[in-house]
C-alpha cells in the first residue's frame, strides 16, 4: 500500500543519493571540481584518478554509506506499510529506496544533475539487502584492484559478481533481487562504456594504494 510515508522515504532516499560527495570534497579541500577532469564523472573512481587515494577513499566510503542509509530507510517506515521485515514486499521496498538513491547519485539535484556512475552507492544498497553477497563483491573488488590497480575494472567485476552471488552462492527467495542483480550488470556496461574502451586500449589510469602521491 502506497502512503505518504513511503513516498516521503523515496524522496529522502533520492536526496541522500544526491549528496555530491566527490564534488564537495574536491572543491572544499582541493579547489577542484572532479567533473572537469579525468572521465568527467563525480564518483569515487574519477576522484581516485584526479585527486588520489586521500580523496578517493573518503568519497568511496561516503557514497557507500549513502546507498546503505537510503536502503535502510525501509525500517523507519514500519511493517504496517511494507509488511514484515522478512517479506517480499519489504525487500522490494528496500530495492525501490536503493534505486532512488542510485538515481540521486547519477542525477544529483545538488550538483546540476551531473553525478557519478553509482557503483559505490549500488554497493551500499546491496550491503543493506544481502550482506553475504556484498562481502563477496568486496573480496572480488579488492583482489582485482590489488592485481590490476584498475578501480574501474575492479568495480565492473565486483558488480558482475553480485547476480552470481545471489543466484548460485547465496541464493535468495525474492526473485526481484536476482532481476535487480542482472539490471546492475546492464547499468555497469552502460555507465562504464568509456572505461571499458580505455581498458581495451590500455589507456585506463591505475591507482597504487600503497604509494604516496608526489607533488
Amino acid at each position: 500500500m502506497i502512503s505518504i510515508y513511503s513516498v516521503s522515504a523515496l524522496i529522502l532516499a533520492y536526496l541522500c543519493g544526491s549528496i555530491p560527495t566527490a564534488v564537495w570534497i574536491g572543491l572544499s579541500f582541493y579547489g577542484i571540481d572532479v567533473r572537469e577532469y579525468g572521465s568527467g564523472n563525480a564518483g569515487a573512481t574519477n576522484t581516485f584518478r584526479v585527486l588520489g587515494k586521500q580523496a578517493g577513499i573518503p568519497v568511496m566510503l561516503i557514497d557507500i554509506l549513502k546507498g546503505w542509509t537510503a536502503t535502510n530507510l525501509a525500517y523507519m517506515i514500519g511493517v504496517t506499510t511494507t509488511g514484515p521485515y522478512n517479506s517480499v514486499a519489504f525487500t522490494n521496498y528496500q530495492l525501490a529506496l536503493g534505486i532512488a538513491a542510485v538515481m540521486g547519485h547519477l542525477f544529483p539535484i545538488f550538483a546540476g544533475f551531473r553525478g557519478g556512475k553509482g557503483i559505490a552507492t549500488l554497493f551500499g544498497m546491496i550491503l543493506a539487502i544481502n550482506l553475504h553477497a556484498a562481502l563477496l563483491c568486496v573480496l572480488v573488488f579488492i583482489v582485482v584492484l590489488l592485481v590490476t590497480k584498475y578501480v574501474s575494472l575492479s568495480s565492473i567485476l565486483a558488480g558482475f559478481m553480485y547476480p552470481i552471488g545471489v543466484t548460485f552462492i547465496f541464493p535468495v527467495y525474492v526473485k526481484s533481487v536476482i532481476i535487480y542483480g542482472m539490471c546492475i550488470c546492464v547499468l555497469i556496461l552502460v555507465t562504464h562504456q568509456k572505461n571499458i574502451e580505455r581498458l581495451l586500449k590500455g589507456k585506463e589510469s591505475k591507482v597504487n594504494l600503497f604509494k604516496r602521491k608526489t607533488t
